[in-house]
């Protein structure tokens, strides 16, 4: 019978007079620890560790090493052995570092910090929510919100400058708006530089595909433990992450957030790792980290460059050690998966096991695609997932040649029934059903990924914006009658959905992504981007002068907002208490929701006219109803009064309610 090999605690623990260290690392012949004195010294102290026989390396210090930096060289002593990568001699950070320093180059060569965090939390813990459709969600990129002038945000890096609160952006905001949880694109450690554009470097890279040699939005992992340092005080132009400013500066973003009880959720990326940079994962131990297919080759089913190998136990355990990392050192509230359908769904299992065994209201979400789609997969494990139905029927996949409901159009995928099932949820018992509970439904309209909501439209109207320099930013960014009209009838669309609600920044304004003119020569400046990943300037920065372009919209989506936070039954009533009328022309939709069993004192009618010219006629169930949202205005206070009959004017939506009589 053979004995349970104990796993190694990997990374830097500090004891009471040592520090022990320990990296997985199965194919190396031998492993240094080297000792730093700084995060830029060229050598260090060597020493040697042992190698245990579940391919652990180990290293126990007599001294508490606080405030030192360390990295970890390999000898493979068989080249033939060796990982396929030009930088197996190199020194490499710790896989597990909890805070790195990096060159800023595209190699990003890394030293681990070791350091004892003492940060004050003053009392906060997490902002789970009780119920996931009470979740009205932000998706942004940390920077986006504060590096305009325009946000006039004050402080020496991204993390300060989002918790100013005398600025027009970041938190303040998210408070104005009234959203109650913020989803952060990427802030795991990643590289935010690519290869010189147009050079071919020493490790064959040749870059013809990004003039900005730049990844803005950090869907390249590198570090699953560590902050992105780049949005700290401490950044310089040569280092980036030279103290540990970002570990606490983060901390301050997360506690202020919570302050103003809005939950914060992690866009993260397990799926696969960063493909330039010296990273440990991709070139120390690629066998244990990267999957292979029956060629050697890297497989690459998503474009993304390799697939990180989550069946792998040791690959599997770096991830739940990473979730429950950031949920307790950090208050992070949840997660949302970048390409989940790439991990292997054991995975999947095993991530909702342990991170609810502790913490049961942590919010879990899965990008459901990659390997293949996947949102009624995802649903029978009990995650949350991207609702890709609800954005296609309502709005379109493509402005030119596939455009959806509030363009008075059927999406190719799309039917009446299809459409009423997406209003309850998308209930797997119903046409185009996606999942078990509307719970597991994240309703959106725009993402990071593809054009704005705003652009979409402007696009669907007028086809030949799609390849036109605009000239006139102010004029295209302000909204025409029938493009308003149009962003409004998405808005209530998507408000009275049931599930989770997740907008996009800017969407409550139409924002429009201008390819900005930089030095960099992008033949493209001037036209509407569609993947603005690489553009870390004006582009992706929300110019809050727009606002005043579209304050009418703005104002309808605050309101949206907080009619939806008092009103349980448009967001999580029983699928038996919504109703649907039919009418001869099927781009009329009108439903009866009672709020009897969410607990809401009222009852709803929601008339929804996706028809280009025809002004809707709708019987009212009896009583005297009052008037919340109309083509013009959006209110939590009653706006009109009608009884008998509503009408709905062309490409617009209408929510009603009436005091329910027990």
């Amino acid at each position: 019978m053979k004995t349970a090999i104990k796993r190694e605690n990997p990374g830097v623990t500090l004891r009471e007079n040592e520090t022990h260290f320990s990296i997985y690392c199965p194919g190396a012949e031998s492993m240094v620890c080297i000792l730093y004195d700084s995060h830029d010294s060229i050598e260090g102290d060597r020493h040697f560790m042992d190698k245990s026989d579940a391919g652990y390396w180990s290293l126990t210090l007599k001294d508490r090493l606080n405030g030192k930096w360390y990295a970890y060289q390999a000898d493979f002593e068989e080249l033939e052995k060796a990982p396929d990568t030009p930088y197996v001699n190199y020194p490499f950070a710790d896989p597990y570092s909890r805070h790195v320093c990096v060159r800023n180059t595209y190699r990003q060569e890394a030293r681990s910090l070791i350091f004892e965090d003492d940060y004050d939390w003053e009392g906060d813990t997490h902002c789970f929510p009780d119920d996931l459709r009470d979740l009205i969600i932000y998706e942004t990129h940390l920077k986006d919100l504060t590096a305009h002038p325009s946000s006039s945000a004050k402080g020496s890096g991204s993390y300060q400058k989002f918790i100013d609160t005398g600025q027009r952006g970041g938190i303040p905001h998210l408070r104005e708006l009234g959203v109650n949880c913020v989803e952060f694109l990427p802030l795991q450690k990643f590289p935010p530089i690519e290869p010189p554009y147009g050079k071919r470097t020493d490790e064959g890279f040749h870059n013809t595909w990004n003039v900005y040699s730049a990844n803005y939005w950090g869907y390249m992992t590198s570090f699953f433990f560590a902050p992105e340092s780049s949005y700290a005080s401490d950044c310089s132009r040569t280092f980036s992450g030279k103290t540990a400013a970002a570990v606490s500066e983060f901390k301050d973003v997360v506690k202020s957030l919570h302050q103003n009880r809005i939950s914060v959720i992690m866009d993260v990326v397990y799926n696969h790792t960063s493909l330039f940079d010296v990273n440990p994962l991709s070139h120390l131990a690629p066998d244990e980290y990267l999957r292979f297919n029956e060629q050697g080759e890297l497989m690459n089913r998503s474009g993304t460059g390799n697939e990180f190998r989550s069946e792998n136990p040791v690959a599997r355990q770096m991830i739940i050690d990473s979730l429950l990392y950031w949920i307790e050192e950090y208050h992070i509230d949840g997660f949302r998966f970048d390409l989940a359908a790439l991990l292997d769904k054991k995975t999947w299992e095993v991530i909702r096991n342990e991170v609810h065994k502790k913490y049961p209201k942590a919010v879990l979400i899965a990008e459901p695609w990659g390997g293949y789609y996947s949102p009624h997969h995802f649903s029978d494990y009990d995650w949350s997932s991207w609702n890709d139905r609800i954005r296609n029927s309502i709005k379109g996949s493509d402005p030119l040649h596939d455009k959806g409901f509030i363009f008075s159009d059927w999406q190719r995928e799309t039917r009446r029934e299809r459409l009423e099932n997406i209003f309850k949820g998308t209930l797997n018992h119903g046409e185009g059903g996606l999942y078990n509970t509307s719970e597991h439904s994240v309703n959106y309209l725009e993402s990071h990924d593809g054009y704005t909501l705003g652009d979409f439209i402007r696009i669907g109207i007028n086809p030949e914006l799609q390849d036109q320099v605009i000239e006139d930013r102010s004029e295209h960014i302000e909204l025409s009658d029938e493009e308003m009209n149009i962003a409004k009838l998405a808005a209530v669309s998507l408000f009275t959905a049931q599930g989770i609600t997740m907008i996009h920044a800017g969407q409550e304004f139409a924002r429009s992504k201008i390819i900005a003119k930089t030095p960099c020569k992008d033949p493209n400046v001037g036209k509407i981007d569609h993947n603005s990943y690489e553009k870390d300037n004006e582009t992706n920065w929300i110019n809050f002068d727009d606002i005043a372009l579209n304050k009418p919209l703005y104002d309808y989506y605050r309101s949206l907002i907080r009619i939806r936070k008092q009103a349980p039954a448009l967001r999580k009533c029983d699928p038996s208490e919504v109703c649907f009328d039919h009418y001869a022309n099927p781009l009329i939709i009108s439903f009866y929701i009672s709020g009897a069993n969410s607990g809401d004192l009222y009852d709803y009618y929601v008339i929804l006219n996706g028809t280009k010219s025809e002004t809707a006629h709708v019987h009212l169930p009896a009583g005297t109803w009052e008037v919340l949202v109309n083509n013009e205005l959006a209110s939590t206070q009653m706006v009109d009064l009608v009884s008998g009959q509503a009408e709905s004017k062309p490409q617009s939506g209408l929510v009603l309610r009436k005091l329910r009589h027990s």
